[in-house]
């Protein structure tokens, strides 16, 4: 599976997708501060799926219709990093042929997967 992580996204969640073989482009590496249009239309052109924990690509999506390949939030506030990564990891490996053109959240006990 292809993605796409936001630069909120915490770098060990970056780090165990890639170690759990996961192909993650981090736009933190690649294109630091670039805007939520750009990222989406890069997560579109490039047939990933994006990994954010930034809300308005619900809004881009839900109320701007936009087009997209995939998008996953996460909303783990006050969990550690490396909790994070654990978390977003195993849900991954366990939902990913769900995953694919459906805006998915990841919240705490709770995986939403809307197509």
């Amino acid at each position: 599976m292809n993605l796409l992580a936001d630069e909120g996204i915490d770098k060990p969640i970056v780090g165990a997708l890639r170690k759990a073989g996961f192909d993650v482009v981090y736009i933190l590496e690649t294109n630091q501060g670039a805007d939520d249009d750009f990222i989406l239309s890069l997560a579109n052109t490039e047939k990933r799926i994006l990994l954010t924990q930034d809300k308005d690509f619900g809004e881009l999506v839900f109320r701007l219709k936009q087009a997209h390949f995939g998008i996953i939030l996460i909303r783990l506030h006050g969990y550690s990093a490396a909790l994070k990564a654990e978390i977003t990891t195993s849900v991954l490996l366990k939902h990913k042929s769900e995953l694919s053109e459906a805006f998915t959240v990841i919240q705490p006990n709770v995986i939403r997967i809307r197509k």
